[in-house]
């Protein structure tokens, strides 16, 4: 088997599910409880809040433990909203956010907000000139995602942040769920006030998650309850998912530094091989891309009958994102690049992780061409 889809989930490392059944069967009881298994969970919990915050070169006391990326990204947005209503009702977004960005901005416009949708280039890329351009005097938050979650272009954060440090009145939020242990950011330099990550796209479980908030931002809780998380988002925290995420976040770190060169290098060699296919137009950027996302589309071949004719080789890849996938639409990303629509709706994306090795790429690439070929000759044959 040949698991292409990591953007979509990955596989837990084996050492984060031992992790996870140890904590869930041996320290079940309630961080917020007074007794000795209460309080053997909250050392627990603190220890791997303290562990992240250290990956991500921050304050524990930064770190908010969330269900993963969705919430966070609206915990953030949302938050933000409600807060500094009184000061002002503008937010600023780009056109390739992730759909728990662009939801939650749509659902704040019904409420009165104003959201500007800010365009990217061919690339897939925003310039940060007009990110400020975008700007107001009721501008409260620019909301923007470190990688894109379908083409992997890598949006201009660190230049973003710092043109943001002359607007101290708006707040900074990045969606990092596809960035996370694989791209390097620093949240300080880079003047990031809010930073979402989702375990489940490192190796960690789903259902867990962290909104980093810079010490100093304040939100308005979307959860009422028992103030858990510094009075952030109240609910009984998941103990056990969460250590496992701070394990998992290590060892991807970890991963990272030994094999990123590796990947960076597979992602080209794919790119240069797909790019020599006929009628295979590949849209990842070669330059400012993430080392794990490769994205192309297909002529006159339908993205999922494509999806399915690959998975016969035991080859699994998807086709836009994972949250949009099933809705058969184009591929949002590639029309705000300006690709063509009916060329949108054939897209494929593929999706590394630090498992792969170079000698994957003939059999990728080999198997892709296999599924096209036949795909063509039955659609020849329904002429």
């Amino acid at each position: 088997m040949m698991y292409l889809d990591n953007s979509a989930t990955t596989k837990p490392f084996p050492e984060v599910l031992q992790s996870f059944m140890k904590v869930a069967n041996d320290y079940f009881g309630n961080p917020s409880s007074l007794h000795g298994l209460g309080m053997q969970a909250e050392r627990l919990l603190t220890q791997a809040r303290e562990q992240i915050a250290r990956l991500l070169e921050v304050k524990p006391t930064e770190v908010i433990f969330t269900s993963g990326g969705t919430e966070g990204n609206n915990l953030a947005i949302k938050g933000v909203a409600w807060q500094h209503q009184q000061r002002g009702r503008h937010i600023i977004t780009t056109t390739i956010e992730h759909p728990s960005v662009t939801e939650a901005c749509k659902q704040l416009e019904q409420l009165g907000f104003q959201v500007t949708y800010v365009p990217v280039d061919e690339r897939g890329i925003v310039s940060p000139t007009h990110i400020e351009q975008a700007l107001r005097d009721d501008t409260i938050l620019v909301s923007v995602m470190h990688v894109n979650n379908e083409v992997g272009s890598i949006q201009p954060i660190e230049q973003i942040g710092m043109l943001l440090k002359k607007y101290p009145k708006v707040l900074f939020h990045v969606d990092g769920v596809q960035g996370a242990a694989k791209v390097p950011l620093h949240l300080k330099r880079a003047n990031v006030d809010l930073y979402t990550i989702s375990a489940h796209k490192f190796h960690g479980l789903k259902g867990a998650g962290v909104l980093y908030v810079r010490e100093g931002v304040r939100l308005s809780p979307l959860l009422s309850g028992g103030a858990q998380e510094m009075q952030l988002r109240s609910g009984t925290e998941n103990v056990a998912a969460i250590v496992a995420m701070a394990k998992a976040l290590r060892l991807s770190v970890e991963k990272y530094h030994e094999a990123s060169a590796r990947l960076e290098e597979m992602k080209r060699a794919l790119i240069e091989r797909l790019q020599a296919i006929e009628d295979i137009v590949v849209h990842t950027p070669f330059e400012q891309s993430a080392p794990h996302i490769i994205h192309f589309s297909l002529e006159g071949v339908k993205s999922e009958t494509f999806v399915h004719e690959l998975e016969k080789q035991h080859v699994y890849v998807s086709t836009t994102s994972a949250c949009s996938s099933r809705k058969k639409v184009p591929s949002k990303t590639l029309l705000a690049m300006g690709v063509e629509k009916p060329r949108a709706e054939r897209s494929i994306r593929i999706s590394l992780s630090y498992e792969q090795q170079m000698e994957h790429i003939s059999i990728i690439v080999e198997a892709i061409k296999r599924a096209y070929e036949r795909l063509k000759i039955v659609a020849r044959g329904t002429k």
